[in-house]
């Protein structure tokens, strides 16, 4: 018996092979299509020679699965998780479990991709309207859009929608209630400053009289707690012809009067405390509800109901003429990512409860709340307001002893001022709680249970204020209490979705590849989840050591010198970047600098970022190869000069090249003093092979739910740190609440929290670990040996509309449709429809360029499955050769009717030139296992004629 070296037996690099999907055989099959000798020589012929990178990366040997687990639960335990009453719109609260484990932690919903393919997402969407039922019933609102980022966001979008609204309102002033959570203001004082708006902070009630202004944000109720009846400054921002948004606590809203109700334009607020937990600031969804005249105006994502070929109720996104992939620097906002997993937790958290049990809970925080203000009292402690739903403010000249004391006890308490102490009670707070609370404040051993026993009435709620109107009236949010149907309605939900649980998802640009197991199991651990944002950093001890490790990972996959872990997503992260640029220019005096050149084939976030960071777009061409054309930048570079204050590019390119003449790029940019922003979507293709911090770029963004394995969770969480050379370093965000390390808040805000979506981050930080400094370039390499082996096997069908200089694409290709398109009327959509009958979400469909598929398989598919997909679209094809010969009528063919439900093959009727098989199993992989399309092809223009953007009655659910 031979002997094998323990090292070997311990395998500690097997989580690698786990998670490239190809295995040794594959890998040799498909490098013989491509006729290549090794994976290393597609490389080289692909990646320019410049640019490669000569050396390993620095990062340690691949782990187990169990050593990285045993590694990060050593991080996790030196976080303190201790009570926290902070509050400032996050609080502790309870995550039903039947949630926790069916939506949170199920593959089927946080790999789902964003419902572009409404046919295949009908579960995700009839959720996101239950969302936005649930946010206009609290709110008092006509219409809600499906999650934005964080609240602070949110209050800043409203800000900017409030200006679009105003155009007859020639101020450029924005009054914030002094009342409103301070990260709240900081974004907005952000957002502000490159909009060129002026930001008053003041109170409402004495400092809008004379003067001129174009809105106003109250907080509701106020980040001390106290509540105000708002109806009379509403009218008075009204009588000066402005618009008025509130942020309001949602569980508040349970029992308070409704903002929509005294008048609001606009209601903005964060759904955290409707069980998703704290995780250090998020992921979180935002709720953003507004009159229905502003639709048009709003920003962010809205569902709507349609109808479908057949006349079936449908779901899916409205008015995609708003979104930022189409209208570019003249979007709405930079908003592509929205909160869609949380979103979807928070309104399943009240489909559970439902309207009694939600009344319960917030009666139940007031109850408590009342006791400890009543304990208070008799104690002679003095409240600063006799008003309240959950939070008091206590006045005393010992706040250091009171504040010590509660640290002893490991509660946290918010010091607000020298002489103040403000306190928030949750979901989870116990009466036992408030008898510890009383002693923390006083001194004294005080009984809750017998303050609770005398007190008759809580008074913290202006009768006026009370809410008297009904809410969550809707039979969804009245029927799932129970366990049992709870877990039958999310998995009734989830079965109508395709998530890579199913099958690959082939998204040019979008790279949805493996979320691996291990890398999420830490995101729910408490030790992450249970951590208020602004906690004392001194019990953050293993979120600090976390962030340290993962961005000195970040730098060396980039080749930047620092990296920004604070914006929540891909735009974000692009807005962060950029104004990072132009703090740097304004510190060398450069303040000319403002015009921002932009390849025509970039995403389309990347002008609308550009225009909120107050530049001026100036659009670039491509040459006839889907390059950027150099001879154009010259010439932009010769007319523009030192007015270019950078240059966003995305590498390799959005058309799936890598570009010969990058560096020569960046060296002209720089020529000029500008800077180069390089676009991190298409990381994938990069790391460990060459590092855009290394070849030219100043500073990227990374999309860790793209190359890092966070999950899209159907639309969001994302997260889009930033990594930036030394020189930009000083420049990037800070925070006003809670200091981030070698930053400086006077650059500004762009996240409500300092380290954004921090409880995700452990998945990119186990991905990284597992894979090692082997597995994260293998991770390059396979992605774009899938990726050349699917556009080899593709190309004998279809034309590949671009390739490199050898023949070779990078990770993603691209698809030309528009010569079928006028031989057989077959569109694009036809082909992305019909992928719906194999089973498969199409791949992005003309983007960059129209009548295109472009698509990308990932390194985490196997050969197989990349078979079974070419092999669809091979069928396809012969389907639309059928269209050409006239054997299928253009108007009735299994393209044009796709996708095919169970109603149709099911029909008694049946009146199609191709079969029933044809149409539902037109594969063999088929009749194992098919997930079936809901609906037939849904009417987006009935849809946005009839716009409806709530829950449809029970009647037509029965329908």
């Amino acid at each position: 018996m031979s002997v094998t070296p323990y090292q070997t037996l311990a395998h500690n690099d097997e989580f690698i092979s786990r998670h490239i999907g190809p295995n040794s055989a594959q890998v040799d099959a498909m490098l013989a299509e491509l006729g290549l000798n090794s994976v290393e020589e597609l490389i080289e012929k692909t990646v320019p020679n410049g640019i490669l990178k000569k050396d390993e990366l620095d990062l340690a040997d691949a782990v187990s699965e169990q050593t990285a687990l045993a590694e990060i639960r050593e991080i996790a335990n030196k976080n303190k998780v201790f009570k926290s009453y902070i509050g400032m719109g996050y609080h502790d609260t309870y995550v039903p479990n039947v949630i926790l484990r069916n939506v949170l932690e199920n593959p089927g919903w946080y790999t789902a991709y964003t419902p572009y393919q409404p046919e295949i997402a009908q579960g995700r969407l009839e959720g996101l309207i239950n969302f936005q039922q649930m946010a206009m019933d609290l709110t008092g609102m006509e219409i809600a859009n499906a999650s934005m980022l964080d609240e602070g966001t949110a209050a800043a979008e409203a800000m900017a929608m409030c200006k679009r609204q105003m155009k007859k309102n020639k101020s450029n002033t924005f009054f914030i209630d002094a009342a409103t959570h301070p990260q709240t203001i900081a974004v907005i004082e952000t957002r502000a400053e490159h909009f060129g708006f002026e930001i008053k902070v003041g109170n409402p009630e004495t400092d809008l009289e004379g003067l001129e202004y174009f809105g106003v944000l109250l907080q509701y109720p106020g980040t001390s707690g106290e509540i105000k009846d708002l109806t009379a400054i509403i009218d008075q921002a009204h009588a000066a012809d402005a618009l008025v948004t509130v942020a309001a606590d949602i569980m508040s809203l349970i029992l308070l009067k409704s903002p929509g109700s005294m008048g609001a334009d606009v209601v903005v607020g964060t759904n955290q405390r409707f069980g998703v937990p704290m995780g250090f600031g998020g992921p979180h969804a935002a709720f953003f509800a507004f009159r229905e005249k502003y639709k048009r105006s709003a920003p962010g994502r809205i569902i709507g109901v349609s109808i479908d070929a057949n006349g079936k109720q449908a779901y899916r996104m409205a008015m995609q003429t708003r979104e930022q992939h189409i209208r570019r620097e003249k979007a709405n906002s930079n908003i592509c990512t929205s909160q869609v997993l949380l979103a979807l937790m928070s309104a399943f958290y009240a489909i559970y409860h439902g309207p009694d049990g939600l009344r319960r809970i917030a009666h139940r925080i007031h109850r408590l709340t009342a006791v400890l203000a009543h304990g208070l009292e008799q104690a002679g402690v003095k409240l600063a307001h006799n008003t309240f739903f959950d939070t008091l403010a206590i006045e005393s000249d010992n706040s250091a002893d009171i504040l010590a004391r509660a640290t002893a006890k490991e509660i946290n308490l918010r010091p607000l001022g020298e002489q103040h102490i403000t306190l928030s009670l949750n979901e989870t707070t116990k009466l036992d709680d408030i008898s510890e609370l009383l002693e923390v404040i006083t001194g004294q051993t005080i009984d809750a249970t017998a303050i609770e026993a005398e007190l008759a009435t809580s008074e913290g709620i202006p009768a006026e204020l009370l809410r008297s109107d009904d809410i969550l009236s809707h039979p969804v949010f009245n029927r799932y209490h129970s366990e049992t149907e709870m877990l039958r309605y999310l998995k009734r939900l989830e079965s109508k979705d395709i998530a890579l649980n199913h099958s690959m998802i082939p998204l040019g640009s979008c790279t949805m590849k493996l979320n691996a197991t291990a890398e999420m199991i830490p995101v729910t651990w408490p030790e992450f989840g249970r951590i208020h944002p602004f906690a004392p950093i001194n019990q953050a001890e293993g979120y600090q050591q976390l962030f340290t490790e993962l961005q000195k990972m970040l730098q060396e996959c980039t080749g930047y010198d620092a990296v920004s872990l604070q914006p929540n997503s891909g735009a974000q992260g692009e807005y962060a970047g950029l104004l990072a640029i132009k703090k740097y220019h304004h510190s060398k005096g450069e303040f000319d600098r403002d015009i921002c050149l932009i390849p025509s084939s970039a995403h389309g976030t990347n002008p609308a970022s550009a225009q909120m960071a107050g530049m001026k777009v100036v659009v670039t061409k491509c040459d006839a190869n889907g390059n950027v054309c150099m001879d154009d930048i010259r010439a932009k570079v010769d007319e523009y000069g030192q007015r270019i204050s950078c240059i966003m590019v995305t590498y390799p390119s959005t058309h799936g090249v890598f570009e010969e003449e990058i560096v020569e790029l960046c060296d002209l940019i720089h020529s000029v003093g500008g800077q180069v922003y390089v676009d991190g979507a298409n990381m994938n293709a990069l790391v460990g092979i060459a590092g855009p911090g290394s070849f030219g770029g100043d500073v990227s963004h990374l999309n860790l739910h793209k190359t890092f394995c966070i999950p899209h969770g159907g639309g969001g969480p994302g997260m889009g740190p930033i990594g930036v050379k030394e020189h930009l370093a000083p420049f990037v965000a800070g925070h006003p609440v809670q200091p981030v390390p070698e930053t400086d808040v006077s650059n500004g805000v762009v996240s409500a929290a300092p380290w954004g979506s921090a409880s995700i981050l452990p998945i990119s930080y186990m991905y990284i670990k597992m894979m090692g400094r082997q597995g994260m370039k293998q991770a390059s390499q396979f992605a774009m040996l899938n990726a050349n082996y699917m556009a080899k096997k593709l190309g004998e069908h279809y034309p590949i509309l671009f390739k490199g200089k050898n023949g070779f694409v990078a990770h993603e290709c691209l698809l030309d449709l528009r010569p079928l398109k006028e031989s057989s009327g077959i569109t694009e959509e036809d082909i992305a429809k019909r992928l719906n009958d194999f089973g498969y979400h199409a791949p992005t469909m003309s983007f960059p360029v129209a009548g295109t598929l472009m698509i990308e398989p990932t390194e985490s598919e196997s050969k197989e499955e990349l078979d079974r997909f070419i092999e669809a679209m091979v069928t396809i094809r012969k389907e639309i050769a059928q269209v050409e010969s006239g054997e299928y009528p253009k108007d009735n063919n299994p393209l044009h009717n796709a996708p095919h439900t169970q109603d149709d093959v099911m029909s008694d009727e049946w009146d199609r030139p191709y079969s029933r098989e044809i149409a539902a199993r037109p594969a063999a992989w088929l009749k194992q296992h098919k997930v079936w399309p809901t609906v037939n092809r849904i009417d987006n223009v009935y849809g946005d004629r009839n716009l409806v953007c709530s829950c449809p009655s029970i009647e037509e659910y029965m329908d």
